[in-house]
């Protein structure tokens, strides 16, 4: 018997390590109208314009339905310049079925008439006339803070 409950105990940690999101990269899956926007509390339901950033002490992923919300909320974390912070983007061409991820810092920019908050950039691979760079979106973003739809001004 107590070799079973140490069986038991072993297993349980091996498996509580496996699931710690310490170590962990890259984005994961959203689960589309039930997660919700660290910042607006949105729930997450158009695959063209959301977001992830994984960061911090314990490499958490945040979610966010609109990269405006990712850049707003990401600007008053610590650890946002920290080289290990991730930050990515569905490629403005992404569906529910398929969403293909960018890293954020080298997609390209474009603007886009309607996006869930309002924020009004895409992202995408190719440079094209009129795109915008990681660092240009964030600045137009952040230019006038607070901006978000949310913010209690």
């Amino acid at each position: 018997m107590k070799t079973m409950s140490r069986l038991f105990a072993v297993l349980f940690i091996v498996l509580a390590a496996a699931c710690s999101e310490e170590g962990a990269t890259g984005p994961v899956d959203i689960v589309w109208d039930r997660d919700m926007c660290e910042l607006c509390k949105m729930v997450i339901s158009d695959a063209r314009f959301v977001a992830q950033v994984r960061g911090g002490p314990k490499r958490k992923v945040y979610k966010f339905d609109d990269l405006g919300c990712a850049v707003n909320w990401l600007n008053g974390q610590t650890w946002a310049g920290e080289s290990a912070t991730e930050i990515w983007v569905a490629e403005r061409r992404s569906t529910r079925e398929a969403v293909i991820w960018l890293d954020a810092r080298s997609a390209n920019y474009v603007s886009e008439p309607l996006t869930p908050m309002g924020y009004g950039f895409g992202a995408q691979v190719e440079p094209v006339p009129g795109a915008v760079t990681f660092e240009q979106m964030t600045s137009r973003i952040l230019a006038n803070v607070p901006n978000h739809i949310c913010a209690k001004h």
